[in-house]
């Protein structure tokens, strides 16, 4: 008779991190893999003598067709599709080796599910096959720490502006703390459903396409809905009735003095209203705090006229703005690899079966003990 087969021995477990070792350790190297959206990020950094360097910044974007918005299935696909090729360029351009490389990290949340997932996978997959630990990254804090290695701010107001999020936070205890945020739609989504209306191109960008756009506008400043309450900010409104205003100036319509106007001056429109309202709900959290720095990460933020509106404020406060480029600004794999080494540092580690992801992970769920 045959012997019942034996069933097959579990994968090997990543070991956590010895701190003693490294504490001792004088170079420390992290990939780190984003995929909450529509970018494909993979990012590789060195930490060494309380410096940080990036090996490499290698990102792929899945660009939809005019007029419509990245579904979370064909988002998955490409991630899919794109993760091998862009890990083993990362790889090249840091022209480091597999054993060079300390741990794997990667986006938990927040953002697309499908998207999420399929970068999970295949970052659990590569923590399997080359041993090494896994480390989990709240996205928003990986922008806001990328902000502030790249820029240098010690201790600013964050104002987090994406496609998926906008929030006004400040650093306390060990938090980063949400002091306001969008109560329905982010800034970014708001940018992005009106180019759809506009059908405006999608690449490189839609927001990156209505700042253009927006730059050739300003003879009118059409009415939109102000929709700031207290610390926290409304956009369905001014979207809708940004969206009526494009329906009227196709079939003809006119301004309310009775001038026609554009599809930039509508941009414009757009862009100066709800900017106004994240510079006043930014300085509010500066008087609050006592801060005198604002520090602006996500996509979003790398609009030249919000930084503009911000830096007007902010002089006038006796403080300063501090914003990177489209880099670090978008999505981007070395924001999670740097995030996700500092904790790693602490002795942080994300367990094989604890490596899911989630659409909904909060800023302020976080522990930030790398920050004193």
């Amino acid at each position: 008779m045959s012997q019942p087969h034996s069933p097959p021995p579990p994968p090997a477990q990543p070991q956590p991190p010895n701190m003693t070792d490294l504490l001792k350790k004088p170079r420390r190297i992290a990939l780190g893999c984003e995929g909450s959206a529509n970018k494909l990020g993979i990012g590789i950094i060195l930490h060494e003598n309380d410096t940080s360097t990036v090996l490499s910044n290698i990102r792929h974007t899945f660009v939809s067709p005019p007029g419509t918005g990245f579904l979370p299935k064909d988002t998955a696909a490409h991630h899919r599709s794109f993760f091998v090729r862009i890990a083993l360029q990362a790889l090249r351009v840091a022209n480091i080796t597999i054993p060079d490389i300390d741990c794997i990290c990667y986006t938990r949340g927040p953002g697309m599910g499908a998207p999420l997932t399929s970068v999970a996978i295949a970052a659990r997959t590569l923590s399997l096959l080359w041993n090494k630990p896994l480390v989990g990254v709240n996205h928003c804090v990986g922008h806001i720490e990328m902000g502030r290695a790249i820029t240098g701010a010690s201790h600013p107001v964050v104002l987090y502006v994406s496609g998926g999020n906008t929030q006004v936070i400040a650093y306390a205890e060990q938090r980063y703390r949400i002091f306001g945020e969008a109560l329905d739609i982010a800034v970014g989504n708001c940018l992005d459903r009106f180019a759809r209306t506009l059908e405006i191109s999608n690449d490189p960008a839609p927001g990156y396409n209505i700042e253009q756009l927006a730059k050739q506008g300003g003879r009118i400043l059409l009415d939109l809905p102000y929709a700031v309450k207290g610390m926290d900010c409304s956009f369905s409104g001014i979207l809708t009735r940004a969206d009526e205003l494009a329906a009227h100036m196709k079939s003809g319509g006119k301004g309310p003095d009775g001038e026609a106007f554009t599809p930039a001056d509508l941009c414009f429109s757009l862009q100066e209203t709800i900017f106004a309202m994240l510079v006043e709900i930014t300085e509010r959290a500066m008087a609050h705090v006592g801060s005198s720095q604002v520090l602006i990460v996500g996509g979003v933020g790398c609009n030249e006229r919000l930084q503009e509106m911000m830096g007007a404020m902010a002089a006038e406060r006796g403080g300063s703005v501090y914003a990177t480029d489209e880099r670090f600004c978008i999505d981007n794999g070395i924001m999670i690899a740097h995030a996700g080494l500092l904790a790693y540092e602490t002795g942080f580690q994300t367990p094989i079966e604890e490596s899911t992801c989630t659409q909904r992970f909060r800023t302020d769920e976080v522990l930030v003990k790398w920050r004193k």
